[in-house]
């Protein structure tokens, strides 16, 4: 009964021998810490990111409790708010026409141009980025601007007593964007500065109405 004690009680010590000698030393040592690494402040000349939009939470203005500084790093970014089917009309002589009572019109770009985008409250660099937000976001034939070439003849009948008007231009939108920074404790985004914009397509052609008079 001794002998058959001693013999079960050999084999686990020599299971953890064997696995002793087997285990790499890698294994036995834990890996050091990988080092922090802390965000770097992406200065506003090196283009915009939006990637931070969907996870700040927006700063209304209100009383804040205390709140840690946090490690999203700092941006800015341009937001689309509103869009709107906008026709931004061509400017320059041959573009535009009134006729009637009642008849046919029959008109034909005169002379070529550009139509180009425009905003209030902002500057060329703020409207630089909302025709990309909105060119990603809205409409991809969205542009700072749109050539007219000379031709793109129409024609159109006048109802009887009615006057009709032609006039050429880009079929466009009216945009409303506001302009977001981080917060000092880079917790929450604030809006800086905020307006609209009016931002042509590829889109052209002639636009009909009619009036009495």
């Amino acid at each position: 009964m001794r002998k058959k004690l001693t013999g079960v009680a050999a084999v686990p010590v020599m299971a953890l021998a064997v696995m002793a000698s087997v285990v790499p030393p890698a294994l036995a040592e834990e890996a050091d810490p990988e080092p922090m690494v802390t965000p770097s402040v992406i200065p506003e000349a090196s283009g915009e990111d939006d990637s931070l939009a969907a996870v700040l939470p927006k700063d209304t203005g209100g009383p804040q409790g205390a709140v840690a500084a946090c490690d999203n790093p700092y941006k800015k970014w341009t937001e689309i708010t509103s869009k709107k089917a906008y026709f931004i009309p061509a400017f320059w002589p041959g573009t535009s026409y009134k006729d009637g009572p009642g008849g046919t019109m029959v008109v034909r770009v005169e002379k070529a141009g550009k139509i180009s985008a425009s905003i209030t409250a902002g500057s060329e660099v703020e409207l630089s980025n909302v025709i990309a937000s909105a060119k990603a976001k809205v409409d991809v034939t969205i542009g700072a601007e749109v050539g007219i070439t000379v031709g793109h003849e129409y024609r159109r009948n006048v109802a009887n007593g009615k006057y009709g008007h032609l006039q050429y231009g880009s079929w466009g939108y009216l945009v409303g964007w506001k302009k977001w920074e981080t917060t000092p404790d880079r917790c929450r985004a604030r809006v800086i500065k905020s307006g609209s914009a009016k931002v042509p397509t590829r889109e052209v052609g002639w636009k009909y109405s009619e009036t009495a008079s």
